[in-house]
């Protein structure tokens, strides 16, 4: 592939048809396992010290961004949108095809992110691939806590997709966003264009296929591969007048979260992580070190052998 310099010190990227490749210049000499990022909705990848960390525990560092999201996105686009989970599952494969190619004796393991975390479970379930070994799910998106308005919204946005699928049918700030940065008092520096605090309008084939995808795991997907799944222990609302802002999930149904893990398949395990925020690699000192307290574990576990599919 063409790498080139990246805009994160330290990292290259690379163009991965309409996604983008980014990997770690300091990879370790013999890495064990090599590890894709997958990022969340109003995302993209920036987090140095996640790469760094995962480099610690001896993997080759890997993300993508996806179509129409940071790195990839390009004029026109309506940014993280998707008709079909196959969109973002066609960038994940890619992904996954360029590591194996670069590292073809190395099991591969995928850390996703909100959004990313429910694209990358449904395609493991369709698309399983020879390389990935496991995932770890850092708060997917599997639910969304919902006033009894959204609720009715929810129930009536699949026709809605059908009907007009471009349709805005949300649009509201990134509190969330705002909040990290560290303009608006948090620890996090990142660009504003690509991970917006005022948010990016939500149209009816976004959210139908979100809510298609909750269906499917609530089905039961059958996942064969070793999964992690991470979540905070509780859900807080998105508002400046919570005093848990910095201790909650304040985006996803953290209940909803723990009672799909089990669908997801046999060696599904649940990470519950006290007064972790959304992106729990995000938390204040403590829960975030629990949480990579709770990963390192996983991947010992997983990669010596001793959860097996």
């Amino acid at each position: 592939m063409d790498f080139s310099p990246d805009v994160l010190a330290g990292f290259s990227a690379a163009p991965l048809g309409r996604a983008t490749l980014v990997r770690s210049d300091t990879p370790p000499a013999n890495p064990r396992a090599a590890v894709l990022h997958v990022h969340g909705y109003n995302d993209y990848f920036y987090q140095a010290e996640l790469a760094h960390w995962f480099e610690d525990q001896g993997l080759a560092f890997y993300a993508v961004d996806m179509r129409g999201a940071g790195r990839s996105e390009r004029a026109g686009d309506h940014p993280h949108d998707m008709a079909s989970l196959t969109e973002p599952g066609d960038d994940i494969a890619a992904a996954c095809e360029a590591i194996a190619e670069a590292h073809p004796a190395l099991p591969i393991i995928l850390h996703a992110h909100s959004t990313g975390g429910l694209s990358a479970a449904i395609w493991v379930a369709d698309r399983p691939h020879p390389h990935v070994a496991g995932l770890v799910l850092n708060s997917p998106l599997f639910g969304l806590p919902m006033t009894r308005g959204q609720a009715l919204l929810a129930r009536v946005v699949t026709p809605i997709k059908k009907l007009r699928p471009t349709m805005i049918v949300s649009r509201v700030p990134s509190l969330y966003n705002e909040r990290i940065h560290v303009n608006g008092g948090g620890n996090e520096t990142f660009d504003q264009d690509w991970k917006r605090p005022q948010g990016i309008p939500t149209t009816a084939q976004w959210a139908g296929t979100v809510r298609g995808g909750w269906k499917r795991i609530d089905g039961g997907l059958g996942i064969a591969l070793p999964v992690l799944v991470a979540r905070s222990a509780s859900t807080g609302p998105e508002r400046d007048d919570n005093p848990r802002f910095n201790s909650q999930d304040v985006v996803v149904d953290t209940a909803e979260t723990a009672r799909l893990t089990p669908k997801l398949g046999p060696l599904a395990e649940e990470l519950v992580v006290e007064d972790g925020m959304h992106d729990l690699t995000l938390s204040a000192p403590g829960p975030r070190a629990a949480y990579f307290r709770g990963v390192a574990d996983w991947l010992d576990r997983v990669l010596e052998g001793e959860v097996l599919p």
